[in-house]
């Protein structure tokens, strides 16, 4: 096997199609003169899923002053983000919230912070100390692991030609999925974006007859 097909000599950013998302759901709490914040993460695939999470939220803390929230969904500058204040002085929630998925570098994430007001008003500054503390917390909390965005390809090739293809993986970078014969081996293998032009050209060297599924 060519020593450019394996590791990270590629040629491309070995980090181009890594994302950091949350490991679990995190939570973490902050008092302050009376008044309680909870947050919570957790990793949400789609805008949809970021709401059904805060709609649990909003369900569960029903009797909650705010349920301030922000979630970050995809990869890139231009990846999907909203926050929102939930009531609070205008960028002293959702916008704090939101800061603290950016310093994990997470997306897929979705955070919020759910408060109880204790009676004693903590000025715009303390409100979004509070909110980003909370939000940090959760976060912490939550952990991290990387994922990386993959295309699958189905690999048909005569019994003779399944070890080049075996050859070729190396996971986490190019896993084997799933193998089944048809009645020639047919084998399902993960590979990630920035892998993916190097492997198809080793197996149109090969002859090995393959599509994108």
């Amino acid at each position: 096997l060519p020593r450019d097909l394996r590791g990270d000599a590629l040629g491309v950013t070995p980090d181009s199609d890594a994302r950091r998302v949350p490991a679990r759901e995190g939570r973490g709490e902050v008092r302050e003169k009376a008044s309680r914040f909870f947050g919570f993460a957790a990793r949400a695939a789609s805008p949809e899923a970021a709401e059904q999470f805060l709609d649990r939220l909003r369900r569960e803390h029903h009797d909650a002053t705010h349920v301030a929230f922000a979630w970050k969904i995809g990869a890139g500058d231009r990846a999907p983000a909203r926050s929102s204040d939930a009531g609070e002085p205008s960028g002293t929630a959702g916008k704090p919230i939101l800061g603290a998925l950016e310093s994990a570098e997470l997306t897929d994430a979705v955070a919020a912070v759910v408060r109880y007001y204790g009676g004693t008003k903590l000025g715009t500054g303390g409100l979004a100390r509070a909110y980003r503390l909370a939000a940090e917390r959760a976060v912490e909390a939550a952990g991290f692991e990387t994922v990386y965005e993959t295309v699958t390809l189905a690999v048909r090739c005569p019994y003779e030609k399944t070890g080049l293809v075996r050859r070729l993986l190396d996971p986490p970078h190019v896993r084997l999925g799933s193998e089944r014969f048809d009645p020639e081996p047919v084998l399902t293998i993960e590979v990630r974006r920035s892998r993916l032009e190097r492997v198809r050209a080793a197996l149109e060297e090969a002859r090995v007859e393959f599509r994108i599924c």
